[in-house]
């Protein structure tokens, strides 16, 4: 074991929360930034409130002990919930204690519920006896959306299940990849993916890019808003041919990046002579600046992986 992994096993990992949640008074929990009369007239705010008042807080709101006032904290997380609270005339509410006080730093540990994700929530709470109409007076939505929200996965495939899971997708999405085939759904759920895009308006163009023998009901033609058969059918040949050149690229790519290194690496320690570099600084300026080119775009796509 060396001497930076035996310093890595021995140091203390340091917890970011306390293990419990404590009680705190609202009027000792100060809010980093206020929660204004336009906000309140949100969806957002009036779903929150109705949730508080039918069926209590959930998640608790996140705190941190204020570095100069004693038994005092900053709110890190939840300004609505705490306005909500403070709105309905509680006192006090469930928090949980950050050892950090940096608010940026905890909304990058949030993760925050995906469409899949809300989906399954839905039908565990139908499942455990909860009604529709309080779950949906508690999410302040109408009534047709617990409805729609519970059959949403329906003629869904798994592996397109698995692949959106932790996306953010909007909910017409699947209604528009319902039409089509498993095998269809798969390939439109990879597209959406590698683009990042999982509106409605982006699946509904891959629908209407889709041959009809890829739909679940092949003999009923398409109807795509604003789009005449003509236009369908030629985004169903574009299609094709930007697939095949997809698969094409896709082939190839893990080679190509792979020489890509390779010769980046070589370039590196032929410039990283100093001798060369001034060599062909004064006699071959434009190779120099072509080598340079080629090691920062081989630099960049490692990093967009690393990051990936």
């Amino acid at each position: 074991m060396t001497e930076r992994a035996r310093d890595m096993t021995s140091s203390t990992v340091k917890i970011a929360f306390d293990q419990r949640i404590i009680m705190l008074a609202l009027d000792a929990i100060l809010p980093l930034k206020q929660v204004s009369q336009a906000i309140k007239k949100g969806v957002k705010y009036r779903r929150i409130a109705k949730s508080i008042a039918d069926i209590g807080i959930i998640e608790p709101l996140v705190v941190a002990p204020h570095p100069e006032e004693r038994n005092k904290y900053l709110l890190l997380d939840g300004h609505m919930r705490r306005e909500a609270l403070v709105d309905q005339g509680e006192r006090s509410a469930r928090c949980l204690v950050s050892h950090d006080d940096e608010a940026f730093t905890f909304n990058k540990r949030v993760n925050r519920l995906a469409t899949v994700q809300e989906h399954f929530m839905i039908v565990r709470a139908l499942e455990r006896g909860v009604s529709e109409e309080k779950l949906a007076s508690a999410l302040d939505v109408n009534l047709k959306v617990i409805k729609r929200r519970k059959t949403m996965l329906d003629g869904i495939c798994s592996e397109v299940v698995e692949m959106l899971k932790d996306k953010s997708v909007n909910p017409t999405t699947f209604d528009v990849l319902r039409k089509m085939k498993p095998m269809r759904q798969i390939e439109t759920a990879e597209l959406m993916a590698t683009v990042a895009n999982f509106s409605s308006s982006y699946a509904k163009a891959l629908l209407a890019a889709t041959r009809q023998t890829d739909l679940v009901k092949p003999d009923k033609p398409k109807q795509i808003g604003g789009m005449t058969p003509e236009q369908m059918a030629r985004m169903e040949r574009e299609m094709e041919t930007l697939q095949r050149d997809f698969k094409a690229v896709e082939s190839s790519y893990g080679d190509d990046v792979l020489n890509l290194v390779i010769a980046s690496g070589y370039l590196s320690k032929i410039i990283g002579n100093r001798r060369i570099e001034k060599y062909l600084g004064q006699h071959h300026p434009e190779i120099l600046e072509e080598f340079k080119s080629i090691i920062s775009a081989a630099s960049l796509d490692q990093s967009t992986h690393t990051t990936h």
